[in-house]
């Protein structure tokens, strides 16, 4: 009887494990950086091009949307194709769009070029946790993500100190060409130490119709929620028919799902239930997380009138949490096998943490506020990279992919429509509150007299060239403003902590991916030979009995 030997390869040291992914790991840093690198020095953008708040949310919203239509379909496409080339794409796709980013001369150039940027940092960011899920078993992976999430964490929150930095010394331009070298470091690095098994299957079928879908669903959703109350009435025929688009757009692409044969989201991961509650989680935590990075750049620059250099230094408390904890429990998880607790906590560190930032005002004491970030930082840093190995932990390897991306596009589109919702809200709330502040205000000067005019034309204003008067107004206004935008985190905290607790409390697996296709294949060949060998036996056996009877 012939047997079929496993081909285990010899287990990686740690040093040999780092080289393997290295490319990955400067891929995305770079992504994550050139994205939050801007965040401090937005305001300057913004106002520097004319900008408006509405067009300052949708320079944000603009790369977050395309980051999320896209992230299921390079997670898609990692099932069915080559992920090497596929990573390298998408890191080659969003340097190009950086790049032109720094070109832009106006406000809308600039959110049509972010576009490209969200696309690949899209591939990047799901084709990572895919190519590391196929190097690395769960068990193990744990420390490993820990250190891929402590270097998200440093991009995402060190991004705007050294953005404030660049912006103050070298002007806004500047941020957007310093992750290029980075960037091509990345490539270099990827084409000689990346080594991926490619996919099983040959034919590929690519769902055409649940991406336009999707992408029309998504945007308009995004167009509606943003423009409704200012551009339009919420009860109006264009706010009816925008409505009525996405929810047709996001119906079809639901029922398609169901009938392509490569659904960009498999409709059935939903009855994995580590999956779906592991979505509810990701759609709470990526709400928390995308608006701290996009406005307490906001409320420093124009609530506390920092500048740039000067904001990016006052997030440091949240990168020592969100980077000190994703590490720690990272380490924890892999060396016990256990993931529950900890994530519990973060969750309840997440809810305590964005319930304190709703609390926020343009004079509450620095070190306050730094007790809060921290506190946010470190609930977001036990949660985020858990949310994704458990999935991957509670997933068949054929379908990594899909899901591994889905549970990001899902944190990605909950995060973009939430800062959305939290940027309209702003809008209208410092609108209202500079309007009650400015009514029993007289102004004294022809300065006064010309500050007035610019707030009144709706740009976003540089605080320290306002009159001091004036000033506190528009720094009370930011301060309260971006507090109430909190506010609306705080019950989608409360559902993670929900969503986590119901999670399967399933162990953590020994074999990384690459090695679980492996025994399937080999199992499936066994099942073959066996069941070739019973037919051969079988045939034997009739025609032996038929020459007896003879």
């Amino acid at each position: 009887m012939t047997t079929i030997s496993s081909s285990a390869e010899t287990a990686r040291s740690p040093r040999e494990v780092f080289t393997a992914i290295s490319g990955l790991i400067v891929g995305m840093f770079v992504a994550v950086l050139s994205g939050t690198i801007v965040s401090t020095s937005m305001p300057v953008i913004i106002a520097d091009l004319g900008g408006t708040q509405s067009q300052y949310t949708w320079v944000i919203t603009a790369s977050l949307l395309a980051t999320a239509v896209s992230t299921p379909i390079w997670g898609k496409l990692a099932d069915l194709v080559d992920r090497k080339i596929l990573v390298q794409l998408s890191l080659a796709l969003f340097t190009v769009g950086t790049v032109i980013a720094g070109f832009s001369t106006d406000t809308n150039m600039l959110i049509a070029v972010r576009v490209v940027q969200g696309i690949g940092v899209g591939g990047l960011m799901s084709l990572v946790m895919i190519a590391v899920a196929l190097i690395i078993s769960p068990r193990e992976r744990g420390k490993y993500m820990g250190v891929v999430g402590g270097i998200m964490a440093l991009a995402t929150i060190g991004g705007p100190l050294l953005g404030g930095v660049i912006t103050d010394l070298w002007g806004w331009r500047a941020n957007f060409f310093v992750g290029v070298p980075f960037a091509l470091i990345a490539l270099v690095l990827l084409q000689f130490t990346l080594h991926l098994p490619g996919p099983q299957r040959v034919e590929v079928s690519i769902d055409y119709a649940g991406i336009v879908l999707l992408a029309v669903g998504v945007s308009t959703l995004l167009i509606w929620v943003s423009m409704g109350g200012s551009q339009f009435e919420w009860d109006s025929s264009t706010s009816i028919t925008l409505a009525a688009i996405a929810a047709a757009a996001i119906a079809a692409f639901i029922a398609v799902e169901f009938f392509v044969k490569e659904p960009i989201v498999p409709m059935s991961l939903f009855r994995n239930r580590t999956f779906t509650l592991s979505v509810l989680a990701s759609i709470a935590i990526g709400v928390s997380m995308f608006a701290t990075s996009v406005f307490l750049a906001q409320y420093f620059q124009l609530a506390r009138g920092a500048t740039p250099t000067e904001s990016g230094l006052m997030t440091i408390p949240m990168i020592v949490g969100q980077m000190g904890a994703s590490i720690i429990i990272g380490q924890l998880v892999s060396r016990f096998g256990k993931w529950k607790g900890w994530m519990l906590t973060g969750s309840v560190l997440t809810t305590i943490g964005v319930t304190l930032m709703a609390m926020l005002r343009y004079d509450t004491p620095f070190a306050v506020v730094a007790v809060y970030m921290f506190v946010l930082g470190a609930g977001l840093g036990m949660v985020m990279q858990n949310l994704t190995l458990i999935v991957q932990n509670d997933t068949p390897p054929t379908q990594l992919g899909a899901a591994s991306s889905n549970v990001n596009f899902f944190r990605t589109i909950a995060g973009t429509i939430g800062v959305t919702v939290m940027g309209a809200m702003l809008s209208t709330s410092v609108s209202g509150y500079i309007k009650d502040g400015l009514s029993a205000f007289t102004p004294s000067s022809a300065e006064e007299v010309e500050a007035l005019k610019h707030l009144a034309s709706g740009n976003v204003p540089k605080v320290g060239e306002l009159p001091d008067a004036i000033r506190v107004i528009v720094e009370s206004a930011y301060g309260h403003g971006i507090a109430d935008a909190f506010i609306i985190a705080i019950p989608l905290a409360v559902l993670a902590i929900v969503a986590i607790a119901f999670i399967k409390n399933k162990p953590l697996s020994t074999k990384n991916a690459a090695e679980q296709l492996r025994e399937q294949a080999e199992e499936s060949m066994i099942d073959v030979a066996e069941a070739e060998v019973g037919a051969s036996t079988g045939a034997v056996r009739v025609v032996g009995s038929e020459a007896s009877k003879r």
